[in-house]
């Protein structure tokens, strides 16, 4: 009999452990049941982030209900499913080490209320509290998915890796709907193509390719671009104060402006003194001289407007 008081003492140890056990063995049923998701409720929410846990677990709260009016919930579903399908492919050794859940509003009310949860969905990570995969720095509290990195399935993927025995195999289906464009593309190309093949070989179609690149670019696109700067500004103005500001439309007005006199230049330097008759060549004296004069003023209408305070004018 005194060899059986120790074993008396054993049993509490021992039926401590097998709860540990029979709860992990729910969730990977769960888990199996659900093709790689749990669908929670408040009790086997509180079973799969119990205190006193082995596994990691990643849970999606959402709000799928209709009345609910969630239109970010069911863009991020599929994603979360994609993923949480792609981790149940793991084999079972490291896959039962981490869960995928989703709870839904209407299914444990009081889970958003003790969460102070006011809007969905929300992702959380929670780490394990006990076993070798506990953090080092020893934080068991959930972190929060930032969804900074987009509801697409790929990103989500690969930073719940950091979170997972082993990363997550997820890979992107392949988009049937942008090969198809692309090969209607291609098609539509090589039909027409000894259609296009004489503007593509001459010389003047890359020369009025490069001449509108190069007005486009020296009048501030790549400029607005960079800054991601509006098209307009919030009271419908378009041309920005300062030498550090500019908007899109005035990139576009800035670039015509400089068309128009380098092709009115070029006309008075090239095509006019060819002309043979006098008349014309007068007339086009007359015209190109008059279409410098008026976009000049408008350009340093435009820098007054740019430098406050800049006193010369040509016509305007």
């Amino acid at each position: 009999m005194r060899f059986f008081y120790p074993l008396l003492a054993l049993l509490p140890l021992l039926s401590l452990c097998l709860a540990k056990e029979s709860a992990h063995d729910e969730l990977v049923r769960l888990a199996s049941a659900g093709k790689g998701v749990i669908n929670l409720d408040e009790r086997t929410y509180n079973l799969l982030t119990t205190p006193k846990r082995t596994w990691s677990a990643t849970v999606q709260l959402t709000a799928m209900d209709k009345r609910r009016r969630c239109a970010p919930c069911k863009d991020f579903f599929p994603s979360f499913t994609e993923v949480a399908k792609a981790w149940a492919t793991v084999p079972s050794k490291d896959r039962d080490g981490h869960f995928f859940a989703t709870l839904d509003f209407d299914n444990a009310m009081p889970v958003f209320q003790k969460l102070g949860l006011q809007s969905a969905p929300v992702v959380h990570v929670y780490p394990p509290t006990e076993g070798p995969r506990k953090p080092a720095n020893g934080r068991t509290a959930y972190s929060t998915y930032d969804f900074a990195y987009g509801f697409e399935p790929a990103p989500l993927a690969e930073q719940l890796s950091n979170h997972t025995p082993v990363p997550i195999p997820y890979k992107a289906p392949i988009d049937w709907a942008r090969w198809g464009t692309f090969g209607g593309i291609a098609l539509l190309f090589a039909t027409t193509l000894r259609f296009v093949a004489p503007i593509l070989k001459s010389r003047w179609s890359w020369a009025a390719g490069t001449v509108l690149t190069s007005l486009v670019m020296t009048s501030g696109y790549m400029f607005t671009r960079i800054r991601n700067a509006p098209f307009t500004g919030g009271n419908g103005q378009w041309i920005a104060p300062g030498y550090q500001n500019q908007f899109g439309q005035e990139t576009q007005v800035i670039a015509m402006i400089y068309g128009l006199l380098a092709a009115a230049f070029l006309m008075l330097t090239v095509v006019t003194p060819y002309t043979v008759s006098p008349k014309r060549q007068k007339a086009q004296v007359y015209l190109w001289s008059i279409v410098i004069f008026i976009m000049y003023s408008v350009l340093i209408s435009l820098f007054k407007v740019k430098n406050r305070g800049y006193p010369f004018k040509l016509l305007l």
